[in-house]
């Protein structure tokens, strides 16, 4: 019962990506966290979704666009392949415009960080978030772009956009993605 009080609720925004024709998704954790209604836009086509799994000491989830069938999946590069200063883009949907490209180089990798969710931007459980060997790109990360690709000049996969380093919670020049190598494995375990 309400008692007349308007019924508010929280809506969040993220991006994922698509591994498989039967609507598989692989984002992070912290843009399916206490969620409790998934709805994915994919080719135009809005499905139900529902999160098959997460593991938040990486930041990775799992989700299944419901009735899903027919889907092109993203080709996968390798991120042990990168070279610093190699060309890249990130997709999204950044402050949630979709279907969003920025382009920019590969700035490092190797890079590890651990974050207590009381300090991420995003909020979080309580746990720690332990990102290992993450790849540091100056291409555009925004709230909005968390869980999308990272892409190389041929449009294959090579990480999924995780997090930014910023005073303002707004990209600042210095963001991360998950290798992709990594991150298919934990999917895949999940």
């Amino acid at each position: 019962m309400n008692n007349g009080e308007p019924n508010y609720q929280k809506a969040g925004l993220g991006s994922g990506v698509v591994m498989t024709e039967d609507g598989y998704i692989i984002t992070n954790n912290h843009v399916v966290e206490d969620a409790g209604m998934l709805k994915v836009t994919i080719e135009g086509q809005e499905y139900d979704a529902e999160v098959i799994g997460t593991d938040p000491s990486s930041d990775v989830a799992v989700i299944k666009a419901i009735d899903a069938s027919g889907l092109t999946p993203i080709e996968l590069g390798d991120s042990d392949d990168l070279t610093i200063g190699e060309w890249v883009m990130t997709l999204g949907s950044p402050y949630g415009y979709e279907q969003s490209v920025a382009t920019g180089i590969v700035s490092a990798t190797s890079r590890s960080q651990i974050m207590n969710s009381a300090t991420d931007y995003y909020g979080g459980s309580g746990e720690r978030t332990i990102y290992p060997n993450m790849i540091q790109t100056d291409a555009a990360i925004n709230p909005g772009n968390s869980g999308g690709a990272l892409v190389n000049s041929d449009g294959a996969l090579i990480g999924i956009n995780t997090m930014i380093t910023s005073n303002s919670g707004s990209y600042s020049g210095v963001g991360f993605a998950i290798p992709v190598n990594y991150a298919v494995s934990l999917a895949q375990q999940i």
